[in-house]
């Protein structure tokens, strides 16, 4: 039998030729850098997909259309608005969270994000390490809308007194577990000492038809989603659920002016990037969408739409967003709320 013979390590690099390879690979490095800085200014050279985890017809998705169509023009390339709803907005979420870091693809985020991190226990996604905040864009109140024909009461007093003499549940409408309007329905129900019957949607859109069409009585959407369905009488507003009244519904008073103390809760969006995300790319879209929401013409098409237009730093939403993530989980504790 041959027994092949053993290879001889080569011998090992001088002391000169080692000095010599380090060098090189630095020379490497600072020939590389410039090329990738160069990519990253260059950005976009193609079009950026928006991903709203909503269905069309929504507040998500309309502020995600106007954002896209005014970034669109500023960047120079498309912004194509793609909507990937489901299980209280994670599913968009976890598609950007997984998508590749290179600034194409976006998530226009909600807190119901903040929210369902408490919710939903098993998310294949961590949404503060895996997505990278990038700016803000409105904050929009939400108000406790009726369906005249279903609840016929003008106040909130009006409306606990229908609930506590009905023999079913009256029926209010979400945009999903785990989403802003599920838990101001559970924190409303704590606090008027009432039961009500949750009746979860993909997002406001069918939520919407299906109130309109009196198959809930009731709902906590946002201001902007209702607004047009107030002004026409097809929908009440009984209270708008933040400290403070809207700018667009100024006669409707807040649940706490109604007897319910201590609600304050609107729903924020703004923009957000997978984390690995290069930074002068978040840099520049922070300046693009806080230069478009300081826009006169743009401001006072969300204040026309009940959304109030926020501008910050990467650094200061992210903070917000930190300081959601754990108010909302004492509030989920607190309630009760888990969706297996």
């Amino acid at each position: 039998m041959n027994v092949p013979a053993f290879r001889q390590a080569p011998p090992a690099p001088s002391p000169r030729r080692r000095r010599l390879s380090l060098l090189l690979a630095a020379l490497g490095a600072l020939a590389s850098a410039p090329a990738l800085h160069a990519a990253e200014a260059a950005w976009p050279v193609r079009a950026i997909t928006l991903v709203v985890p909503f269905p069309s017809g929504g507040t998500t998705d309309v502020l995600a259309r106007a954002l896209g169509e005014q970034l669109s023009q500023r960047v120079g390339q498309p912004v194509v608005v793609e909507n990937r709803p489901g299980a209280g907005a994670t599913i968009g979420a976890d598609y950007v969270a997984k998508a590749r870091p290179d600034g194409y693809t976006l998530l226009m985020g909600a807190v119901h994000h903040t929210i369902a991190t408490s919710v939903y226990p098993s998310l294949s996604y961590d949404f503060q390490k895996d997505l990278a905040a990038v700016s803000p864009l409105a904050m929009v109140p939400n108000v406790l809308v009726v369906n005249p024909a279903q609840a016929p009461a003008t106040s909130v007093a009006g409306l606990v007194e229908q609930a506590r003499k009905s023999a079913q549940p009256l029926a209010y409408g979400s945009n999903g577990y785990g989403t802003g309007q599920h838990l101001i329905g559970t924190q409303f129900q704590a606090a008027a000492g009432i039961t009500l019957l949750h009746v979860p949607y993909k997002g406001s859109g069918p939520l919407t038809t299906d109130l309109l069409g009196g198959q809930v009585a009731m709902s906590f959407d946002t201001v902007t989603t209702v607004l047009p369905y107030i002004q026409s009488g097809k929908l009440r507003a009984l209270a708008v659920t933040t400290a403070q009244r809207s700018a667009a519904l100024p006669d409707v008073p807040t649940l706490a002016e109604s007897g319910l103390k201590d609600f304050d809760m609107g729903t924020w969006f703004g923009v957000l990037a997978p984390a690995a995300t290069p930074r002068p790319v978040i840099e520049r879209l922070n300046r693009e969408i806080s230069a478009i929401v300081g826009q006169p013409d743009f401001r006072e098409r969300l204040l026309a739409a009940g959304a109030e237009p926020m501008s910050a730093t990467p650094q200061a939403f992210a903070q917000r967003i930190d300081a959601d993530t754990r108010r909302f989980a004492t509030l989920v504790k607190e309630n009760g709320i888990k969706v297996e």
